[in-house]
């Protein structure tokens, strides 16, 4: 019997997590020949304006050793979900025959749908942040089992740092934290404040928590009398004491610098969302540790469908048939998904390119996974372009 409601990568890798009438379907192509298909990944509507696309790296892991091939869009592509004439846009492509890969749809999609709606929000909440840093704190509201899974989606969509032990590692960082309320309970404030002024953290930063007991001006300012060389003090009031959070910042911000610990920042962090986050910067808060908003951050509602078999353009109602290129302009960043492979000139002039790779090629991965550093500071700097677009608009 098992312990944990989870299923295991062998489940999963032989389809026991997919819906079951795929795995009817199964039985019944049986009695017909293999047939060669063309299937798109697409979203027909998100509540976005933009999607980070993120979870492609299980869905290789998934599919490698089976006789498909597979285009996408990398990770942290920061795209819409349709082009300005309205035609989806394909985030990945796959080729095969159809029982190579039909128990598996579920399964794709779930990797994909989760993992870019966490990828999402994040930048969301990167947006507002600005160059200000967060912290992706949402582990402990979900299922445990996934939990590296939401701090590297988090990640790639513009978080500074992860919470969790696992999914730090999976990224190549340490994980990031102070210390929870019970520790203050059990031996009160003044003797954990003591504790960290004489500790050496890992990544030399010094936070001190400072709501268990104390009003958060008080607290502040006794933790920075205690800790000389403390870098942040960390406001977590929760939303029955909170009234009014920015006016609680400003106050602890004017507090602070009347008595000369400027160099002390402030980090705030309890059920904040994306919106949340310009006023209580203008208040003067430094840093941001984002939980719930994130790791239940809404799913991007892919949805896979055969657009050509045996090479002849096909799709069921609502979808469009034939599998399209995907064009990107390197200067302007239109899109544009055509059934014209050729060479199409943006209206600025550029020459737009395909900004599908391949990454399985009858069955074998191309390259081995992106480090997620390097996919992070792709999602960044498409970002900052959608930032600078939308200043000008």
């Amino acid at each position: 019997m098992k312990k944990f409601n989870i299923a295991s990568e062998q489940d999963i890798l032989d389809g026991l997590t997919s819906d079951v009438y795929f795995e009817r379907s199964q039985s019944l192509v049986k009695a017909f020949p293999d047939v060669e298909v063309t299937a798109e990944i697409t979203v027909s509507g998100t509540p976005f304006p933009w999607i980070v696309f993120s979870g492609l790296d299980e869905v290789v892991s998934l599919l490698k050793g089976k006789n498909i091939s597979l285009k996408s869009v990398p990770e942290g592509t920061v795209i819409k979900h349709r082009d300005p004439d309205g035609i989806p846009v394909p985030f990945v492509t796959i080729t095969g025959t159809y029982r190579e890969f039909a128990r598996l749809e579920t399964i794709i999609l779930g990797f994909l749908c989760q993992s870019s709606g966490i990828s999402t929000y994040s930048s969301m909440v990167r947006m507002s942040c600005g160059d200000s840093p967060f912290y992706s704190f949402g582990i402990r509201r979900m299922h445990p089992a996934i939990s590296p899974m939401i701090d590297r989606a988090a990640f790639i969509g513009g978080a500074d740092g992860v919470s969790g032990i696992m999914g730090a590692k999976l990224i190549g960082q340490n994980p990031v934290g102070t210390v929870p309320h019970a520790i203050s309970l059990i031996y009160g404030d003044d003797s954990v404040w003591k504790a960290i002024a004489g500790a050496s953290p890992s990544d030399g930063v010094k936070v001190a928590l400072i709501d268990t007991f104390y009003d958060e001006r008080m607290g502040a300012i006794k933790a920075a009398e205690m800790i000389p060389d403390l870098n942040y003090v960390r406001l977590d009031t929760p939303s029955s004491r909170r009234g009014n959070f920015p006016a609680i910042v400003r106050e602890v911000r004017w507090e602070l610098d009347l008595r000369g610990f400027r160099n002390v920042k402030i980090m705030v962090s309890g059920g904040l969302e994306a919106e949340d986050i310009p006023e209580l910067k203008r208040a003067g808060a430094d840093a941001f540790g984002v939980g719930t908003s994130i790791a239940s951050g809404k799913t991007v509602d892919f949805s896979l469908d055969i657009v050509e078999v045996r090479g002849k353009k096909v799709a069921k109602k609502g979808k469009f048939s034939g599998a399209k290129t995907l064009l990107r302009c390197p200067s302007c960043h239109a899109i544009k998904s055509s059934l014209d492979s050729g060479i199409v000139k943006c209206e600025c002039g550029e020459t737009m390119s395909d900004l599908q790779k391949n990454y399985i090629i009858g069955g074998k991965a191309l390259s081995e996974p992106e480090h997620p550093g390097d996919i992070r500071n792709r999602a960044i700097a498409e970002l900052q372009y959608f930032a600078q677009k939308e200043s000008t608009q």
